[in-house]
């Protein structure tokens, strides 16, 4: 396999997940909003700079800051929403991914099933036709769970069609080391808008809720502690559930099970990837050692960081690995 087929392989899973992100993000937003609103017994709009806050926020997570007012000036919700969705002149807004992994599925066409095409193509023409008004027109609620919706559709044919070669596995490496990123991006983001309420504290409970309802896992919870609800045992799920698809055990768990079942013939390429598997294999063991009480101790918001720091690093490794052989010594 060459290295520009695996790199295009890897970041059509990325970009994909990272979409799918996008949505889920706006969807803390909303929650948030709402949470804040009811708690507070005050009117949806009563609170302006709050509201303004939140928005940049978004921005500082989902693009940069001076991009943003360079351009926009002002926060607002709608201007905030057509920057992260459809704003072509930003790299990661979520059209911007989108159509980088129509390029890249599109140079890969011929190795990959037909059905993959049709989705991520349709999902592009119909995100290319929108506009913030669009969005605004019913709830920017209803239009980001369509975007997931999409989503869902391209895992869905990937899962079913798909042989289980290494396209597969790198498409599959893309999706869950990215997915692994953006759910503790999703924490962090919950943990800076609450603010003075660090995550493990009571006044943190209702934004921990935030981060159940945007990974889908509001059921999926429910279902493991009942009406037991706790800070601790929101993070614990989230982050430590061995069943759950979206918890960050799960996806270093399927990371490194794809990696494994890479198969490669060039013996230096091999040397370099039996190094990149000890290295998920790495991250993954401290990942087993994590406990609930951990979790609970860390009010500084560090477990988090180092985990996106470990997303970061496996991300570099990777590229080095399997995209740039012969630029580094294996």
């Amino acid at each position: 396999m060459l290295n520009r087929t695996a790199e295009a392989l890897f970041w059509i899973g990325r970009y994909m997940e990272r979409a799918e992100n996008h949505a889920r993000l706006i969807d803390v937003h909303y929650h948030l909003q709402v949470e804040d609103d009811a708690a507070d017994g005050r009117a949806p709009d009563s609170d302006a700079d709050n509201r303004l806050c939140k928005w940049r926020r978004i921005v500082e997570t989902l693009g940069s800051r001076e991009s943003y007012e360079q351009r926009y000036g002002v926060y607002a919700e709608q201007e905030v929403l057509r920057y992260v969705t459809l704003d072509r002149e930003h790299d990661n807004s979520l059209v911007c991914c989108v159509n980088h992994a129509r390029g890249n599925l599109r140079s890969l066409r011929e190795k990959l099933p037909s059905e993959l095409w049709d989705v991520v193509n349709a999902f592009y023409l119909w995100l290319r036709d929108k506009e913030p008004e669009d969005m605004m027109k019913e709830s920017p609620h209803l239009f980001f769970g369509k975007i997931k919706e999409w989503t869902s559709l391209f895992q869905g044919f990937g899962q079913s069609v798909m042989p289980r070669e290494n396209e597969w596995h790198f498409i599959e490496c893309g999706r869950y080391l990215e997915r692994a990123e953006n759910t503790l991006r999703i924490i962090k983001t919950v943990g800076g808008a609450a603010g003075a309420n660090d995550l493990s504290s009571a006044g943190g409970y209702a934004y921990l809720l935030a981060v159940l309802k945007s990974l889908s896992a509001y059921q999926p919870f429910r279902r493991y502690y009942a009406d037991a609800f706790s800070v601790e045992a929101i993070l614990e799920f989230v982050m430590l559930n061995r069943a759950f698809p979206r918890s960050v055990h799960y996806a270093f768990h399927a990371l490194d099970g794809h990696m494994r079942q890479i198969e490669l013939q060039d013996k230096q390429l091999r040397t370099a990837h039996e190094r990149m598997i000890r290295q998920v294999g790495k991250v993954k063991a401290e990942l087993d050692c994590l406990e609930r009480d951990d979790l609970a101790a860390d009010r500084s918001g560090a477990i988090v960081g180092h985990w996106m720091e470990s997303c970061r690093q496996l991300g570099h490794a990777f590229a080095q690995t399997f995209f740039r052989l012969g630029e580094v010594s294996a």
